[in-house]
């Protein structure tokens, strides 16, 4: 074991060469060499490298000169790639995940560790072979207060005025990926009317099958709506652990809203909680309806009470719908329903219906840019004057 007090000097001084040395493009290569150097001893690692993420692969990028022993690409949807960016750090102690990393695998008990390091226009693993004698609560705390420091690094450079950064601190909040639950199908997309906006949708991950999704929209536009949004999705994956109450949770938000400075003060919003056997609990605060498409016809998820942010004391209601398998259902925001051509003639709920309809047997990543590049030609490929976001979830057969 390392010193404690060497070491934690040692990590602090990493730290602020991260923050404050001057970057040309190379940061990430530059830390691994710090670490391998410096640390590569005391906390037993070596050979690091990195993937950088292009399409469905990450992509072995440095060294230059990579060892033909390690896998020059990893698929996105490997449990390698997997581990590491549910925990964002990870050890692979077990030979099955060392030797998915290596292009031959190897007998004997060899150890890898990699973090998830991101900013907003890439991702990529930082991994590391871990030699004998390591110890799990120094990589552990070495590497993620790197990966923290490294992500505010990248994210603060790729970031310029104000308005930049309100856009970026936006696109922080929406999901980054899609999420993946056995027996579904999910995709979302959103689109602000100007550089940021009032529309959101998260994504919330129970971990035994169960999850949730949300989707709301923030009156007005703009910088007003786009920081009430961050309140309200920060507040929303507070309160929405499982224990917690779904209900108590948004009463909760509702007396944040109404205390809230900005112009803008009122959010519907949507949250259904999906189970594995396709029931579907949700509150509709004051959304439009999300279309819900089975075999036997069509349902609107009609509001369960008010919009947020209107009163201080709010009455809401839970309710329930069954979502069997092959069904779809679509939460979009006004945005979507009310994009009009030059008659004023709205896109509307039948459109949309039939849509879907038309097309539910396709994928809810297609589903999803089906409605929004029908919905955009709509009125001709006009400029948006609404935020528009769209969410699918389907129920596979």
């Amino acid at each position: 074991m390392t010193d404690p007090k060497t070491f934690y000097r040692e990590l602090d001084a990493l730290l602020a060469t991260i923050r404050i040395e001057p970057s040309h493009g190379d940061l990430v290569p530059r830390v691994i060499e710090i670490l391998t150097t410096t640390f590569g001893d005391k906390l037993h690692i070596c050979n690091g490298r990195i993937y950088e993420q292009r399409g469905d692969e990450f992509v072995l990028v440095y060294p230059p000169n990579a060892s033909s022993r390690w896998q020059k690409k990893l698929p996105v949807d490997s449990d390698v790639v997997r581990l590491v960016a549910t925990h964002r750090s990870y050890i692979y102690d077990t030979p099955e995940l060392n030797n998915a990393l290596l292009a031959e695998p190897v007998t004997s008990p060899n150890a890898s560790t990699a973090i998830w390091v991101h900013n907003q226009e890439k991702q990529w693993l930082i991994i590391f072979e871990l030699m004998e004698n390591w110890i799990r609560e120094e990589i552990s705390l070495f590497l993620n207060a790197v990966r923290t420091s490294l992500n505010y690094r990248l994210f603060t450079d790729i970031i310029g005025g104000s308005l930049q950064q309100a856009v970026e601190i936006q696109k922080s909040l929406l999901p980054k990926r899609s999420l993946i639950v056995e027996g579904y199908d999910i995709f979302g997309l959103s689109q602000p009317a100007e550089l940021v906006g009032g529309d959101f949708y998260d994504y919330h991950d129970y971990e035994d099958g169960a999850f949730s999704v949300s989707i709301g929209d923030a009156s007005g536009h703009g910088i007003p709506a786009a920081l009430l949004v961050r309140d309200v999705v920060i507040g929303l994956r507070m309160g929405l652990a499982k224990e917690m109450r779904l209900l108590h949770t948004l009463r909760k938000l509702n007396t944040v809203i109404q205390r809230s400075t900005y112009s803008t003060n009122f959010v519907s919003l949507f949250i259904g909680e999906f189970e594995k056997d396709g029931h579907l609990f949700y509150v509709n605060a004051g959304h439009p309806g999300p279309i819900l498409i089975t075999a036997d016809g069509d349902e609107e998820l009609d509001a369960t009470g008010i919009t947020l942010g209107f009163l201080p004391e709010i009455r809401l209601s839970r309710s329930h719908a069954l979502m069997p398998p092959g069904s779809v259902l679509v939460m979009f925001s006004d945005g979507i329903i009310e994009r009009e051509r030059e008659n004023e003639q709205q896109f509307g709920i039948p459109r949309l219906k039939k849509l879907v309809r038309k097309n539910h047997k396709k994928t809810a990543k297609e589903i999803c840019k089906i409605i929004f590049n029908e919905v955009f030609n709509f009125a001709d490929r006009t400029t948006w004057e609404d935020d528009a976001t769209v969410v699918v979830v389907k129920r596979l057969v």
